[in-house]
């Protein structure tokens, strides 16, 4: 015969702190928004293109059935060795990428860094290079994106020794600020403070030792 089972339920802020942590675990291993990276990767998208970087797309699935252009942006962390991002498309030189820079995140040491390298690069090679940037290998990081450089003389002038090695190292510096960025995002997310007010605002229940009701 059925049986009717009474249990106890309890908010977050009701629990003792051992069950808190318990339940604090359940949230960001099965609730937290896969997604969350989203307004990371559009703030890249606009930094990207203020310094001349236009990203390669890829097609994706919409549940309805459609599909989507999203980013060629990966990346993995935040634990292991080999935890990065990296990004493909292609680079050239873009007007007034210092001052927009400033503009637009005027409190960004390594952003304004990063367009003063490029600038500097494509000045001392007449705003004439550009590369191409593609993903290589199975992990996500700087070192996995080829980049190619080329110069675009009408005299067919060769780049500066340096312009190759430059244009690089800015652009995986980019990679490395996308990386920290994406980093800085996910440890806010699922902070204590950030993941309590997301299970209290849902109003999500629990058992005395922590574990989800429901």
């Amino acid at each position: 015969m059925p049986e009717i089972i009474e249990t106890t339920v309890y908010r977050l802020d009701e629990l003792s702190e051992a069950a808190k942590q318990e339940a604090r675990a359940w949230y960001r291993e099965g609730a937290f928004d896969h997604d969350w990276f989203e307004f990371v990767y559009d703030d890249f998208e606009r930094i990207c293109e203020i310094l001349g970087v236009e990203l390669k797309t890829r097609a994706v699935r919409l549940m309805g059935g459609g599909t989507r252009q999203k980013p060629c942006i990966w990346f993995s962390g935040f634990w292991s060795q080999g935890d990065g991002a990296c990004f493909e498309g292609r680079y050239r030189h873009a007007k007034g990428v210092r001052r927009k820079i400033r503009d637009y995140a005027p409190k960004d040491g390594e952003l304004r860094r990063i367009a003063d390298a490029l600038q500097a690069i494509q000045r001392r090679n007449f705003y004439q290079l550009h590369a191409a940037i593609s993903h290589r290998d199975r992990y996500y990081h700087e070192y996995t994106m080829a980049i190619a450089v080329e110069r675009d003389s009408p005299t067919w002038q060769d780049m500066t020794a340096d312009a190759e090695e430059a244009v690089t190292e800015a652009l995986r510096d980019l990679a490395r600020w996308l990386y920290r960025q994406l980093e800085r995002e996910y440890e806010y997310l699922t902070s204590d403070a950030v993941v309590d007010e997301a299970i209290l605002a849902n109003e999500y229940t629990f058992t005395a030792d922590g574990r989800r009701f429901g």
